[in-house]
């Protein structure tokens, strides 16, 4: 499929999600990290003319990333006037959150509650504006490896870029106009103060992944199926008790 033809059918199930739901949205609120994927989700919602609301949040996020969020949130509420930007600084938020809980220490659980209290402020901003929250997780790393926050980034309303893959999601950054800077970034989940990438985390590239995914004979496809495997939890839908009666 051509990217344009993508772009626009994206952008369609948008609109027409809007028109067809019973809550009728006055809004569209998304996180902007400064990846590829927020700014691609982003200038779709742009696109569809409807109100739309981004937020940058930074929490312990390292300057460079940060600036690329605010360098896409730059270009976009000057490329479309139907779009607002707010940011949020929330090392505060998070600090009296840790302290509060300092004898439940754990670093990784920590990172999970930075994405969770950003996820809590879009449904605020959303609920106040009668909007809805817009995922950005994309086919490998949201719904291929699993590689998100259950109830944090994971958490939202509507998700246009479930079914692309990374390479598409690239290729829908360049023909939307999204800065080279963001296009050529390392992917990050932007939870850790030390600017770690998503490669050093799942110790494969999505570039790889994506491969393996694709192909089961792909030399990776065994290490692409251990990480979706410990990552079930949160792809498959909550485990409930049902009884026959």
């Amino acid at each position: 499929m051509k990217v344009e033809e993508r772009s626009k059918i994206i952008e369609n199930w948008i609109d027409d999600y809007c028109n067809n739901t019973s809550f009728k949205p006055k809004a569209l609120v998304i996180g902007v990290s400064g990846g590829i994927d927020s700014s691609v989700v982003s200038t779709l919602c742009a696109k569809t003319k409807r109100k739309t609301i981004i937020l940058t949040m930074p929490i312990k996020q390292i300057k460079s990333q940060h600036d690329l969020s605010l360098l896409h949130a730059k270009w976009l509420t000057e490329k479309y006037k139907n779009v607002e930007h707010h940011l949020l600084e929330m090392d505060k938020i998070f600090e009296s959150f840790s302290r509060s809980l300092n004898k439940f220490d754990n670093e990784h659980g920590f990172a999970n509650s930075r994405a969770r209290l950003r996820m809590a402020t879009l449904y605020q901003v959303a609920a106040a504006n009668s909007g809805i929250v817009v995922g950005t997780g994309n086919k490998v790393e949201d719904f291929g490896v699993g590689f998100y926050t259950k109830y944090g980034d994971g958490g939202v309303d509507i998700s246009p870029i479930a079914d692309c893959t990374k390479t598409q999601v690239w290729e829908l950054g360049k023909y939307l106009g999204v800065s080279q800077e963001i296009i050529e970034a390392s992917p990050t989940d932007g939870l850790w103060n030390d600017g770690r990438d998503d490669k050093q985390q799942l110790g494969m590239s999505y570039e790889d992944l994506e491969k393996a995914m694709l192909n089961k004979n792909d030399p990776n496809y065994k290490k692409y199926l251990k990480i979706r495997e410990k990552n079930l939890h949160k792809i498959n839908p909550i485990p409930v008790c049902k009884f026959d009666d």
